[in-house]
């Protein structure tokens, strides 16, 4: 037995192919310092001559480094140079009952894209009710029907689309807010105090970020639409329902709340490692301000380890004057996201935020709706730190096109920055 194990071992080990190369900026030629190199089981980083040697027995590793499109190296690819393609993000959301191929609203999106700056776009995956817009090979959740009012008929088409015109594709998960999965699955649902499925103010149901089967069940959904290609997959409502009061599974406190968050993303890392993806997380605009986790589970620190880009959502309308000494934060944006995104560059790195900003009207304060120079001046803050990009939020996927005119357009859209 013990001869067998050596042999065993000893054969997988000679399966193994080094992989090696060097990484550069493919527009610039400059090297790639310190991206990250893995296969599902070990990782790896370039070295400051932007090379590496990665010992594996799979057919493909990837790559991953802040500011560029996913990448990937075979086995037969056989060069010693490879050049990784930067790209800084610029995206709309499309929303559920907008994506589909023949909605205007996905033609006006796919026109955006074409005739202006834009190179992204955030489509929801998994909506807040827990209806996927696809049909997903997750067997458990197929079964309670959440693909019944998909609007994606066919998903490879949609993608087909998409990768056509060298879209930068994020996928949007709606978390732990899910009225589906709850009310199929009560027993790890969250709880009032009379030991009732508790729903919020719109009626939807949360299940409990304590119990690992939440886990297993959203990270089985995130890795199919890594499977079917998208680049980024976005989680929304990764944190506790914003009250008091509710029963878990675990005693609810602040330590608590953060490991759960983090188990989540640790788990959601080593999941999707295997198909090569970049992973986000949708935060409240205050984790830029608050030291705590606001009672929900969420602080930079926790939802830095295990995922690549933090997306706080920095809409102005979202604050108050306490924070900025003006009666109206909505009317002074450029301030709102400078400051907010300053508070936290000593923490992490500003390549890894990309954050949500706001192309609505402003439903707090002066009720007005933004113009070209509001929507201009929320970008212009982002530029100032130099983060990777940011996501434009409308909830009806409603867009100005000519809010985002470039002064320059190469027709390239990878190369778009």
């Amino acid at each position: 037995m013990k001869f067998l194990l050596i042999f065993i071992l000893s054969f997988t080990h000679s399966l193994a192919f080094t992989y090696t190369g060097k990484l550069l900026n493919s527009l610039t030629l400059s090297t790639l310092v310190n991206a990250k190199v893995f296969d599902s089981n070990t990782t790896v980083y370039s070295d400051q001559n932007g090379t590496f040697s990665l010992q594996s027995n799979q057919s493909k590793i990837f790559v991953k480094a802040y500011g560029y499109r996913p990448f990937s190296i075979s086995k037969d690819d056989n060069l010693s140079v490879y050049k990784v393609t930067p790209i800084k993000v610029k995206a709309l959301y499309l929303n559920y009952w907008g994506a589909r191929e023949n909605s205007k609203t996905f033609k006006r999106i796919l026109k955006a894209i074409d005739e202006t700056e834009i190179n992204s776009v955030v489509i929801d995956i998994k909506s807040a009710y827990g209806l996927t817009n696809y049909k997903t090979s997750y067997t458990q959740a197929n079964a309670f029907g959440i693909w019944y009012q998909r609007n994606i008929k066919d998903i490879q088409s949609f993608m087909n689309i998409l990768k056509s015109k060298n879209i930068y594709t994020i996928a949007r998960l709606a978390t732990f807010k899910d009225e589906l999965q709850a009310f199929n699955h009560p027993e790890y649902a969250v709880k009032d105090t009379n030991g009732e499925i508790w729903r919020n103010f719109d009626d939807i149901a949360w299940v409990d970020p304590y119990d690992k089967r939440s886990h297993i069940y959203t990270v089985s959904i995130a890795k199919d639409a890594a499977k079917i290609g998208f680049d980024e997959i976005n989680f929304d409502f990764i944190r506790f329902p914003a009250r008091q009061g509710l029963v878990y599974s675990k005693e609810n406190t602040q330590t608590n709340r953060v490991k759960a968050i983090e188990d989540f993303l640790f788990y959601t890392k080593n999941e999707l490692k295997q198909y090569g993806v970049f992973i986000s997380v949708d935060t409240y605009g205050l984790l830029c301000w608050n030291k705590d986790d606001s009672g929900i589970g969420q602080t930079l620190k926790g939802l830095s380890k295990h995922s690549d880009y933090i997306s706080p959502m920095l809409y102005p309308s979202g604050f108050t004057s306490e924070y900025f000494k003006v009666q109206y934060p909505s009317d002074h944006p450029h301030m709102v996201i400078h400051k907010s995104i300053n508070n936290i560059v000593d923490e992490i790195d500003p390549k890894r935020l990309r954050p949500w900003l706001q192309h609505f009207k402003d439903y707090a304060h002066t009720k007005r709706f933004y113009s070209k120079k509001d929507i201009s001046e929320q970008i212009r803050a982002c530029d100032d730190h130099n983060t990777t990009g940011w996501m434009m939020w409308s909830p009806s996927s409603r867009y100005k096109q000519h809010y985002f005119e470039p002064t320059i357009k190469d027709g390239n859209l990878s190369q778009s920055f």
